[in-house]
């Protein structure tokens, strides 16, 4: 469930919102006129449907998920997606796999907990407070080397089914991630902009 509270710790960093399906629900409730609003629009009440009928992307295809069609359809340097997380476990394995899948795309997942994104290959630098909680997933076969952390990795191999990193947390206030594949990335949402920082591909 989306909260006001929620879209407003997002609100700052954004120019503009995109609903998807019944997303569109609570930007409606929230007074918010997204720029857009895409999906097959199954769980879109009539509410919205009528008040955003000018601004209805319909996709009626279900090979995709929403936030797939979503993704696929919005051209941005940074996407901020909130609300894809939490609530059906199969939901939210469903956006990771998602993510997995376009590791091109600079995304972060954003909750009433967590900010999430993917740690591109190379070097990636997280800026944090010491002891904030740090957490490394891979979401694939990937070799990791992290340093900065209360339990520091020195390529190490790590898979979904076999090794992980889950719940560490910063040792100083700079942690440096060197991958050969994308990883995913937690930190806690109080500190979204760091992840936002971290997230952000340099061309």
């Amino acid at each position: 469930m989306i909260e006001n509270a929620d879209i407003s710790a997002v609100s700052e960093f954004v120019d503009c919102f995109i609903g998807v399906d019944g997303g569109a629900d609570h930007l409606l409730a929230a007074g918010i006129t997204p720029r857009m609003v895409i999906g097959d629009l199954d769980s879109l009440s009539c509410h919205s449907r009528a008040t955003f009928a000018h601004l209805l992307c319909h996709v009626s295809e279900q090979e995709t998920t929403d936030f797939e069609k979503a993704l696929t359809r919005v051209a941005a340097p940074m996407i901020i997606a909130l609300g894809f997380t939490g609530g059906r476990l199969d939901h939210t394995l469903a956006v990771l796999n998602v993510m997995a899948r376009h590791p091109e795309r600079s995304i972060v997942l954003v909750d009433e907990y967590d900010a999430s994104f993917l740690a591109q290959v190379g070097e990636t630098r997280i800026a944090l407070p010491a002891k904030s909680r740090l957490s490394l997933m891979p979401l694939s076969d990937v070799r990791v080397t992290a340093t900065g952390l209360r339990w520091p990795l020195h390529d190490a191999q790590m898979h979904p089914t076999g090794m992980i990193s889950s719940s560490n947390e910063m040792a100083a206030e700079l942690a440096v991630i060197r991958t050969d594949r994308p990883l995913l990335v937690t930190l806690p949402r109080e500190h979204l902009p760091s992840a936002l920082q971290a997230a952000a591909r340099v061309e």
